[in-house]
C-alpha cells in the first residue's frame, strides 16, 4: 500500500505529527521500533512549563509559546495534567537574588498574556511551615509560580489514539526499520521485533521523529545528513511518599548551575533531572549508580534533616535530550530549546530539538508544510479540539485495576508486552520486573494473554 506519508518515530513529536496529518485527512502511517512513548517522551519530568529557567537565557519567544501550550493542555486533557504552584527558594549569596526571582516570575506571568494563575512570594517563617525539613540557614523566602504537571507518556498514546479514529490513519510499535531507499516513492523494509515479520512499505513523503537516535539513523539509512544533535542526559528519582515532608513542588538550583525538580504526584515523590553527556548505549537507557548519588547529594543538602537514602527509591529512570547542537554553545544546560525542521531530501523532513510542552507547534511547522505539497487544504485549528479516545485507565487511578479493565485496555490499546501494560498503560511507577502478580493472576499469564491478542 502507498502512503502518504510515514511518520518514524513514536514519541511525542511523532504522534503529534501523527494526529495533526490524520484530523487534516492525509493517509499517514507511524512506526515506531519499541512500545510508543518508550523512550525520551516517557523521560520527562513529568511537566507542562514554560520552562522558568530559559528566562535566564533570554529565550522569551521559547518561554511564551510552551506556555501557551502549557495552558491549552491543561484545557484539553485535565484528565492527564493538572497545575500546581511550585516553590522556588531562595539563598543568601545563591544565584538568583529574591528581587531577581520576582522579576522573573513577574515577567513569566506576562509571557503567559497572565493566563497563568498569578506568581508570588513566601516569607522564610510561611516556607518552613510548608517544608519543615529545608535548610533554614541563609534562606531568604521564596518566590511562587504555577506550572503544569503532565503523564507524559500517556498524552502521547492518546494523540496517536485520537489519530487513529481517522480511518486513514494507523500506527504500529515494535516495527524496526531495517531500510530506507530514496526516491520519488520511499521504500522502508521494517521487520517486526516480535514476531520477525519482515515487510516493505512506501509512501510519497517520510519524517523522521526519531529524536536522539537521529544522527546515527540517518548515518545507518544512507540519508545525506551532517550530525546535528547535542546529546544530554536526564535522570530521575520516584520516591517513597514519606521520604520527604513537602507540600507542593519545588524548583531546587544546584551549585553547579542545574536545577531540579521536587514534584509530589500519584503517590510519590519525582525528583529530577540532570545534566550530562551521553556515554552509554541510549536505546533503554538507564540511570547510573553516579547520577543517583548526585540528585541524593541534592536533597539532602536542601533537606538535611530529611537524610533521603537508596532505601527510600522506588524506581528511576532515564532519558536523553535530543537538543539541536549550537555554534554558540557546548553547554547542554544554555543550548536553546528551540526545535528545528531538516529537508535532507525533497520529499523528506526531520524535524528535532524543542520541548515536549511544544510538541504540538512543532508538529504543525511541518504539517503546513506538507500538508498542501500533497494537495490537501491544511487547518492548523483542529487540534486545538479535545482527545477523543481517552486511556482505559487514568493516571491516577490505576492502583484499583481489575482483571476486567486489562482485558479491556489488552483489546483497545494494543500493549504487546508485559512491560508497555504495566509502564505505559497503567502508569505503574515500581519497575515491571518487580511485579510477579497483577489483578490477581500471575504475571505469567497476561504475558500469554498480550502474545495471543
Amino acid at each position: 500500500m502507498l502512503h502518504d506519508v510515514i511518520i518514524i518515530g513514536g514519541g511525542i513529536n511523532g504522534a503529534g505529527l501523527f494526529r495533526d496529518l490524520a484530523l487534516n485527512g492525509v493517509n499517514v502511517l507511524l512506526l515506531e521500533k519499541g512500545d510508543f512513548s518508550a523512550q525520551t517522551s516517557q523521560g520527562s519530568s513529568k511537566m507542562l512549563h514554560g520552562g522558568i529557567r530559559y528566562l535566564e537565557n533570554f529565550d522569551f519567544a521559547l518561554v511564551q509559546e510552551a506556555l501557551e501550550e502549557k495552558n491549552l493542555w491543561l484545557k484539553l486533557a485535565p484528565h492527564l495534567c493538572s497545575e500546581r504552584e511550585f516553590h522556588l527558594p531562595v539563598y543568601a549569596g545563591g544565584k538568583w537574588p529574591l528581587p531577581f526571582v520576582r522579576l522573573g516570575l513577574f515577567l513569566y506571568d506576562l509571557l503567559s498574556h497572565f493566563q497563568n494563575k498569578p506568581a508570588g512570594h513566601a516569607d522564610k517563617e510561611k516556607l518552613l511551615e510548608r517544608y519543615p525539613q529545608l535548610n533554614s540557614k541563609g534562606l531568604k523566602g521564596a518566590g511562587t509560580y504555577f506550572d503544569g504537571i503532565v503523564d507524559d507518556h500517556k498524552l502521547a498514546l492518546e494523540c496517536l489514539w485520537d489519530g487513529e479514529v481517522e480511518k486513514q490513519a494507523r500506527a504500529l510499535n515494535y516495527q524496526e526499520v531495517l531500510s530506507v531507499e530514496r526516491g520519488e516513492i520511499v521504500k522502508i523494509t521494517t521487520r517486526d521485533r516480535l514476531s520477525g515479520v519482515t515487510q516493505e512499505r512506501q509512501a510519497r513523503f517520510v519524517i523522521f521523529a526519531t529524536g536522539p537516535f537521529t544522527d546515527d539513523l540517518m548515518k545507518e539509512w544512507k540519508i545525506p545528513w551532517e550530525p546535528s544533535l547535542l546529546l544530554s542526559k536526564g535522570i530521575h528519582l520516584w520516591l517513597r511518599p514519606d521520604a520527604l515532608k513537602l507540600h507542593g513542588p519545588m524548583v531546587l538550583p544546584s551549585q553547579d548551575g542545574r536545577v531540579i525538580f521536587v514534584i509530589p504526584q500519584r503517590g510519590s515523590i519525582l525528583v529530577g533531572t540532570t545534566e550530562t553527556p551521553v556515554d552509554q548505549e541510549m536505546f533503554n537507557i538507564k540511570a547510573t549508580d553516579a547520577d543517583v548519588v548526585y540528585l541524593l547529594k541534592v536533597l539532602n543538602d536542601y533537606f538535611p534533616g530529611a537524610d533521603v537514602k537508596h532505601k527510600d527509591i522506588l524506581n528511576t529512570f532515564a532519558a536523553i535530550r535530543p537538543l539541536v547542537r549550537s555554534a554558540s554553545s557546548s553547554d547542554r544546560g544554555k543550548t536553546s530549546r528551540t526545535h528545528r525542521i531538516f529537508r535532507p531530501s525533497h520529499n523528506m523532513y526531520a524535524l528535532l530539538g524543542g520541548k515536549y510542552t511544544t510538541f504540538r507547534r512543532m508538529a504543525q511547522d511541518v504539517c503546513k508544510e506538507l500538508v498542501p505539497r500533497l494537495g490537501l487544504p491544511y487547518n492548523a485549528n483542529l487540534t486545538l479540539n479535545a482527545l477523543r479516545r481517552p486511556s482505559v485507565v487514568g493516571t491516577f487511578t490505576h492502583k484499583t485495576v481489575d482483571a476486567d479493565k486489562i482485558e479491556e485496555i489488552i483489546l483497545k490499546e494494543r500493549p504487546r508486552s508485559f512491560e508497555d501494560l504495566v509502564q505505559r498503560r497503567l502508569s505503574w511507577l515500581m519497575p515491571p520486573e518487580d511485579l510477579q502478580e497483577l489483578a490477581g493472576k500471575p504475571r505469567s499469564y497476561w504475558e500469554e494473554r498480550l502474545k495471543n491478542r
